[in-house]
């Protein structure tokens, strides 16, 4: 396993651990999975249950908004920020519906800029056809997050740590 796909499930860990269970990753999106992190890129899926649904029977919008929001999240972290920062501007698009109970929704969200104080990501979004379901777009505040001391600079195709510590998944700092 890559040093970022290891880095991006602990902060993963760290959003889920931190909040307790009573939180909203935690109770949102409890099945959430990292599939695949490289610098810049993430890919993650998630089964939809029943409490995901809208009143017609589909993933509602909401949780896909809020999909946005936290895969943007990872997405900065797959840069090495530990500390992902906090919502500037978010939104989503909707195209087809994202999925009834029990179907995967998939997702591939990317770091389309980074500087010293924001970041800028999308999140594509496909149903189980594998057809374009959302997109969306999340503008983070980093200013104050970059430079926490478990920051890590992956090597550019992000198999290892240049810069930092190397921890294992397992180990939330």
């Amino acid at each position: 396993m890559s040093a970022c796909m290891r880095f991006t499930r602990r902060v993963w860990k760290s959003f889920v651990e931190n909040q307790g269970t009573q939180r909203h990753d935690h109770r949102c999106f409890p099945n959430l999975k990292i599939l695949n992190a490289k610098p810049g890129l993430l890919e993650a899926s998630v089964k939809i249950e029943p409490y995901n649904l809208n009143r017609v029977g589909t993933a509602h919008g909401g949780y896909i908004l809020s999909l946005t929001d936290t895969l943007g999240s990872l997405a900065v972290a797959t840069k090495g920020q530990y500390m992902t920062g906090v919502s500037v501007d978010v939104g989503t698009s909707f195209v087809k519906p994202a999925g009834r109970v029990g179907e995967e929704l998939t997702a591939k969200a990317i770091v389309t800029g980074i500087g010293k104080s924001l970041a800028y990501t999308r999140v594509d979004f496909f149903n189980a056809q594998g057809q374009l379901a959302a997109y969306g777009f999340h503008t983070k505040y980093i200013g104050k997050s970059s430079g926490h001391k478990h920051d890590v600079k992956f090597s550019e195709d992000g198999e290892t740590v240049i810069e930092g510590e190397d921890l294992p998944e397992d180990v939330v700092p």
